[in-house]
């Protein structure tokens, strides 16, 4: 009997270690976050459940202490962290990109500036034979087809991380719209979709549409992507190489939260529309348990996780950073 009471309280006990951490937010990193809580499960037992709701959202639910975990490409300032007894810390690196519905049209074979490419989802260039994009792309026969512009129709920050990006390189979206992971789309012929799956989605259904969605997306469903000439002048591709370029200069403790900008940055092989997605925890959690599995997670993600980011044109975070994160932010976690 008593050997039955203890067989039966170790499996209590492994079901109790065995507990699914519960996260929100960004659906930039769903699709690694998918991936990673698969291996991590098959090593630990533990699962990861992670609701793909938008940076907003995600902000949101960690504030209401709901989840063990939020999610964010749009950095929480630095103020509001210590207003919530918070941390943040960057988790993986990735770029956004425009995709467009085009006939005839190969990924990557049509090019555009970003100033131009404000002036599309600012709605005043509304056909795909205007002048502007027929001079960036000479010898392809551009169709006399109206643009739509697809967005996200939910708080987002691929949203903040794109429109970042044009205020930038475009003073009149600078002045007009700005930054913010919801902004007002001006431009007359739009359509909302919610989530990256959303954008992707309806850009695949609308011929001539333009959109903007993170590059695992794009690889995902098979769409068309354009080419960005970068601050250097240099016309490049998405991939994780690009991405990486662009995050290699980061000093990620200038910022109170590891909040960094790495759009539009300087170097050949940059491109220019790249973020990091953000893991938001508090300080002294109700749930010490629950967040201690949350830092095992991650933990075990910057160590074994980097072929599997780069399997899915990811940016794994270097050794160096992730030593630093859990020396200077992870130590603050009770």
């Amino acid at each position: 009997m008593k050997k039955l009471i203890l067989t039966l309280l170790a499996a209590v006990a492994v079901t109790a270690q065995a507990a699914d951490i519960t996260g929100a937010g960004a659906t930039f990193p769903y699709p690694i976050y998918a991936k990673w809580a698969e291996a991590y499960k098959k090593e630990t037992g533990v699962g990861l459940n992670y609701q793909s709701i938008g940076s907003s959202g995600g902000i949101r639910q960690i504030n209401n202490k709901t989840v063990a975990f939020g999610a964010s490409d749009a950095p929480v300032k630095g103020e509001d962290l210590d207003r919530l007894g918070q941390v943040q810390f960057p988790a993986i690196i990735g770029g956004t990109v425009p995709v467009v519905n085009l006939e005839g049209f190969k990924p990557g074979e049509l090019r555009i500036t970003g100033p131009v490419l404000a002036e599309v989802f600012l709605g005043d260039i509304v056909k795909w034979n205007d002048p502007k994009l027929a001079a960036l792309n000479p010898g392809k026969k551009l169709p006399d087809a109206n643009i739509t512009v697809v967005h996200r129709a939910d708080g987002s920050g691929t949203t903040f991380n794109f429109t970042d990006y044009l205020a930038e390189v475009s003073k009149p979206w600078a002045d007009r719209v700005g930054r913010g992971a919801a902004v007002k789309w001006p431009a007359a012929s739009s359509v909302g979709g919610k989530g990256n799956e959303g954008v992707a989605a309806n850009v695949n259904r609308v011929k001539g549409a333009i959109g903007y969605v993170e590059y695992a997306y794009v690889k995902k469903n098979n769409m068309i992507f354009m080419q960005l000439q970068n601050k250097s002048g240099k016309w490049v591709s998405p991939d994780d190489l690009t991405f990486a370029a662009a995050a290699a200069g980061a000093d990620w403790f200038s910022v109170p939260g590891m909040g960094v900008s790495v759009v539009d940055q300087k170097g050949d092989t940059v491109w220019p529309v790249t973020t990091a997605s953000f893991i938001i925890m508090y300080k002294d959690p109700a749930d010490k348990a629950t967040s201690a599995e949350v830092l095992k997670f991650f933990d075990w993600s910057f160590k074994n996780g980097k072929k599997m980011a780069e399997e899915l044109d990811y940016v794994s975070l270097p050794d160096v950073l992730t030593k630093q994160i859990r020396e200077r932010v992870w130590s603050q976690i009770k």
